[in-house]
């Protein structure tokens, strides 16, 4: 099955994973305290602004960590830095920029790792929603476009990151895992070389 790109979310844990059909030739990289979606080497030069971003973020005070599809990342980390509650900032930023303006009205998919509460969240063309996590709870660009709960075992960013880039949905590209240990937050790439 297709679903797209996906986030998972745990209490702890989360990771996400891009699955493209369009555009295959992307790699996670980090760069200045970020995970980031890029071209690689061989990619074809495209405009396409959904092709590259930040994908993986932590605030400034290492309190929160937050992973996404897309652009929204950045505003949700900075309204976090800011001081506004999880589920706040990433409702707001996910409402503000809304779903993806493609050929596919692509929803937006996010997760927070707060202190106090972790939070998944899409907005779609046809609706907004934003839980609060108990469980590990996945939501995806397409399928699976409501927050559901859904069976992801890892412990570390590295198991995050790979049992995602592993899970049974096709055409896996790259996948990212962050997790909250005692000295902060942590991340892994799988970009499956």
């Amino acid at each position: 099955m297709y679903v797209g790109r996906f986030v998972v979310v745990g209490p702890e844990i989360a990771a996400y994973r891009v699955s493209s059909r369009s555009f295959p030739n992307r790699k996670i990289v980090e760069r200045d305290s970020a995970l980031t979606v890029a071209p690689t080497e061989e990619a074809p030069e495209t405009d396409n602004p959904y092709i590259s971003y930040n994908a993986v973020r932590t605030t400034g005070d290492g309190s929160a960590a937050v992973v996404g599809n897309g652009s929204h990342v950045d505003p949700i980390t900075e309204k976090l830095e800011l001081g506004y509650p999880a589920r706040d900032a990433l409702a707001e930023s996910l409402l503000a920029l809304d779903y993806e303006k493609d050929d596919y009205d692509t929803p937006r998919i996010a997760g927070v790792l707060g202190e106090d509460a972790s939070y998944i969240g899409t907005v779609r063309k046809d609706a907004l929603l934003v839980r609060e996590v108990t469980e590990p709870t996945l939501v995806a660009t397409y399928e699976t476009d409501s927050p559901e709960a859904f069976e992801f075992d890892a412990e570390t960013a590295e198991e995050a990151a790979s049992a995602a880039y592993d899970l049974d949905f096709e055409h896996a590209v790259c996948a990212a895992g962050v997790a909250r240990t005692d000295a902060g937050f942590e991340f892994a790439i799988e970009n499956g070389n």
